[in-house]
Parts: C-alpha cells; structure tokens; sequence
C-alpha cells in the first residue's frame, strides 16, 4: 500500500511538472508572436512611414545593418530613412560596407536617407553617416575621429620569461606580419604603414565626396580627433544642430508626411527564454567592444 502511494505522488508530480512546462512555453509563444507581430503591423499599416535603422555600437558586421536600409528602400510606405547613429566606428571592410549600401541609395535617389548623430558618431560611423543627404548632430555630440587604427600587444617578453618559444612555419616573407611574439621589422612596419595609408585615403575620399568638399580641405582637419557637434556645424561636417525628434520631423515634412510621422523599425531579435524569466542576460554576455580586444585588424574606430 505505501508503494502504491508512492507511486501516486510522483505521477501527480510529473503531471504537475509537465502542465507547468506547457504553461511557460505557451507563455513564451504568445509572448514572441505578440513581438513579432507588432513589427509587422507597423511596417504594413497603412500610411506614410519613416524608417529607422539604429546604429549602434562598435560596427563589425555590416550584413544585419545592409540588409535593413535594402528592406526599408524596398517597402513603398517607406518615404524616408533616418540612421539613428550612437557609434564609435568599428572595421574599416564593414563600416565600408554599409557606407556603400548609404551611397547607392542616396545616388539612386529612391528616397531621402538622412542621419542624426546622438551621443557619438565618430570615425567609421561618421564614414557612414558621410553618405547620407543631410547629418543632424546634437551640440554636444562627438563627431569625426576621421583616420585609421590598427594595434595589438606584443608579449614576446612573457612568452620568453615562461620560456615558451614559438615556431613558425611560412612561404612569403610578410606572411606573419603582426606577429604578436615579436617585433615588427623595418621592412614590415613600412608595408602595415602602406596598407593604412590606403585605408586612410579611401576615407577622407569619401568624406569629400559625401560633403561636397575638396580632399585637401578634408585633409587637414583628419588627423583623428574629435570635435562636438556645434564645432563640426562650423567645419561644415554636419548641417543642422538638432536631436533625433527634429530631424524626424523635419524628414517627414520634407517628403509630404504632415503631422506626427509613423515610424518604423527593424524587426529586433527575440529575447530568449531566460530573458523572459530572469530580464534581459546581455550584461552577463560577451560584448561586441570586448571581442574587439581580442581580434587583430584594421578600424575606422574613436578609442
């Protein structure tokens, strides 16, 4: 008899267990769907929008970035996009390659495409932001840091106090250069130095370009620092100062949309379970700025 109320105990609770299972994972549909489909009622209700694609953060992939501008020229109740910028730069190859995507459509002249700087919008950000029709900045955002960065620590003295010794093997004389055991050679120094002289030159070519502005004028203020956004406004870096509400409206009003403009997003990405239960797990996760530490490369990036 007391196995078999054993037994009705632990069914009971396997019978608890599993409903309370179904319950949280009910939840948690509901809970994406509910997310999901309020981007899609505000990209497909009807009316004029403005379409705002936030860049955010140090920029090292570009394919999340591209593919939002290409959604946003792509959807017809889209009149204008705004790139809502707070960033320090980030690669060179992917800050290119979302100034590239700006460009084209800001030269296919399918529809206006702005940026307004908020905090910071330096170097690659700026890059980016060189492209676009008109740049908005706030009087006391950080703007410019136009120049090229590459750096890594050598620990060739602590490999060499551990007495570890590294072997490499290699076809090409300048296959290892960067190596962080040792110290650059003369003839390897002057090649990095080539390779960021380019980068540094495409740059400033750009920001010409987008400003409408000789290379030489650009040239001698592009020496990395930074400015704020009143002082840029006198460089003529940036057009107007304003915060992220006026140059929405002033975007709407400029493609015909009267009063307060609707304004679309991205799709962001769905929060996890665990962020669901326990709030958001990004502070406890590797940051984009912290495998920064750890990549060796070329930046477009304000330190």
């Amino acid at each position: 008899m007391a196995d078999n109320g054993r037994t009705r105990i632990w069914l009971w609770v396997l019978i608890g267990g599993g409903a309370f299972c179904l319950f949280v994972f009910a939840v948690f549909t509901l809970v994406l769907l509910a997310m999901r489909g309020d981007h899609q009622a505000g990209l497909h209700a009807f009316g004029d929008k403005i379409g705002v694609v936030d860049l955010d953060g140090v920029i090292l992939d570009p394919n999340q970035t591209v593919e939002d501008l290409r959604k946003f020229e792509d959807e017809d109740s889209i009149k204008a996009i705004i790139i809502h910028v707070n960033s320090p730069g980030g690669g060179v190859a992917a800050s290119e390659e979302i100034y590239r995507e700006v460009k084209r459509i800001h030269d296919k002249k399918s529809k206006p495409i702005v940026s307004s700087i908020q905090t910071v919008g330096a170097s690659g950000a700026y890059y980016v932001s060189s492209a676009t029709n008109k740049i908005y900045a706030d009087s006391g955002s950080v703007v410019g840091s136009i120049g090229v960065i590459a750096e890594w620590v050598n620990y060739g003295e602590l490999m060499r106090w551990a007495k570890l010794k590294p072997e490499v093997l290699k076809v090409g004389q300048f296959k290892d250069t960067g190596d962080p055991t040792r110290e650059l050679t003369p003839a390897e120094r002057q090649y990095m130095q080539g390779l960021i002289d380019n980068m540094y030159g495409q740059f400033v070519q750009a920001v010409a370009d987008g400003r409408h502005a000789k290379v030489e004028d650009i040239k001698g203020i592009a020496d990395g620092r930074v400015w704020t956004g009143e002082q840029a406004l006198g460089m003529h870096l940036v057009d107007q100062i304003a915060d992220f509400r006026t140059a929405l409206l002033e975007t709407a009003k400029s493609v015909g949309i009267s009063g307060e403009p609707s304004v679309v997003r991205p799709e962001r990405p769905h929060r996890s379970l665990i962020d669901l239960i326990f709030g958001d797990a990004t502070p406890w996760l590797p940051t984009k700025e912290k495998l920064l530490d750890q990549q060796i490369g070329f930046y477009y990036l304000w330190k």
